[in-house]
């Protein structure tokens, strides 16, 4: 017995073996991390002391845990990439990347994952880069709490912040993205979960995703982007208690939908947007309990969007409540509370006894002819627009809150 328990012993010591730590530093018999990478077998852990690395092209290609002590600086002198992983169960941690280099062939990334499963970046800074974060056919990973601060200027020569590509459940939390051209962008990603991220003063947009299925964005805050947040090509996809913000400009919107389908917008804030939600093609929507507080538009509807649901939401001093190019209305509107209601409600029980008719005149005409939009507000603007609600012309007829809200929702 004493033989065979001393056999196996032997056996599972060499063939698994002992993770270690490789200490990196500048006076280190070990002072670069490509070198710690070469002699390290799998499974260890690569402990990187505070200091100043003069490397790029970092290729982490096993297994390994690379942790910052009080973050050191790894500087790749703009000439590429500098971490590239190519390995599943990879995890960076702790490192302050900066002068990734810049292309107009090649996207370089401060990290890069390339098909890879299983990895963890945390608690890294990026500055100076031109791509951040950079998913590609890679899945299972996780991207946490790092601090992504560009300095874009052209989007031309600017990438994104955090970057998804073929690459299906990602969790992506409480990130800090700023500067860069898109703050967070997947394209062809599944099932991944968005998360309590800060993304704000980008070029383009604050979120950017197309034919990306079954995706959840929750908590984030998405404030004075260039164009606020862009959704296309998409369906399934849940938006839950985010922040849309100041995203002012001609081209500029909260939300933009194009092509979604089956979707659901519970419990989001749309705050002093141009437009709070643009929406085109879109169908079989559920807009419930969000607040759209003093935006240019809250609502334009565009194109064919049809048995999309507008429940229970706050309309609260917009310039336009709804803005809608077709006379076919096949959307439900019920139970919202519009700060423009005068209705009256004569047996107190919170629903107004006049429907509200959220489409005005004015609304089309600004739509056909930007220009007249300085007659707002003008009581020819008034008299027009009581025309209109008393016998639409122009709105589609049964465009109606049947049961508006007296008082505001709260949830």
């Amino acid at each position: 017995m004493k033989h065979i328990l001393a056999f196996l012993l032997i056996f599972f010591t060499t063939s698994i073996g002992f993770a270690q730590l490789i200490e990196v530093c500048e006076t280190c018999p070990i002072s670069k991390i490509k070198q710690a990478i070469a002699q390290a077998s799998n499974n260890d852990t690569i402990v990187v002391a505070k200091g100043n690395y003069k490397e790029y092209d970092i290729i982490v290609d096993k297994p390994l845990t690379i942790l910052g002590k009080d973050y050191p600086v790894i500087d790749g002198e703009l000439k590429g990439e500098i971490i590239t992983i190519k390995s599943d169960n990879v995890t960076i941690d702790g490192l302050f990347l900066i002068n990734v280099g810049m292309s107009y062939t090649e996207d370089f990334a401060a990290i890069r994952v390339k098909k890879s499963k299983n990895f963890v970046i945390q608690n890294v800074v990026l500055e100076k880069l031109f791509f951040g974060i950079y998913l590609e056919k890679s899945s299972y990973g996780k991207v946490f709490h790092n601090k992504i601060i560009g300095d874009a200027v052209q989007e031309y020569s600017s990438g994104n912040g955090i970057q998804l590509w073929h690459s299906n459940h990602i969790g992506i939390e409480q990130n800090h993205v700023q500067n860069v051209r898109d703050g967070i962008y997947l394209e062809f990603s599944d099932d991944c979960i968005i998360k309590n991220n800060f993304s704000a003063e980008n070029l383009r947009y604050g979120l950017h995703f197309m034919f990306s299925n079954d995706d959840i964005y929750q908590d984030n805050t998405f404030e004075n982007n260039g164009a606020g947040v862009a959704v296309m090509f998409s369906k399934n996809i849940k938006m839950y208690n985010n922040i849309f913000k100041e995203n002012w400009g001609t081209a500029s919107y909260g939300l933009l939908l194009k092509e979604i389908n089956d979707a659901e917008i519970i419990g989001n804030t749309f705050e002093e947007n141009t437009i709070g939600i643009n929406t085109e093609g879109s169908n079989r929507v559920v807009y419930k309990n969000n607040d759209f507080i003093g935006n240019g538009w809250a609502i334009k509807v565009r194109g064919a969007c049809y048995a999309n649901q507008f429940i229970e939401n706050n309309f609260l001093y917009n310039s336009f409540d709804i803005a809608y190019n077709s006379k076919v209305n096949d959307n439900v509107f019920n139970n919202n509370y519009w700060s423009n209601y005068t209705g009256y409600d004569l047996d107190k029980d919170g629903i107004g006894d006049v429907p509200y008719r959220p489409v005005k005149l004015f609304s089309y005409i600004v739509n056909r002819t930007p220009e007249t939009i300085i007659l707002l507000r003008s009581l020819f603007i008034d008299i027009i627009d009581f025309s209109e609600k008393v016998s639409p012309v122009f709105t589609p007829d049964n465009l109606l809150d049947n049961n508006p809200l007296t008082r505001r929702n709260t949830w």
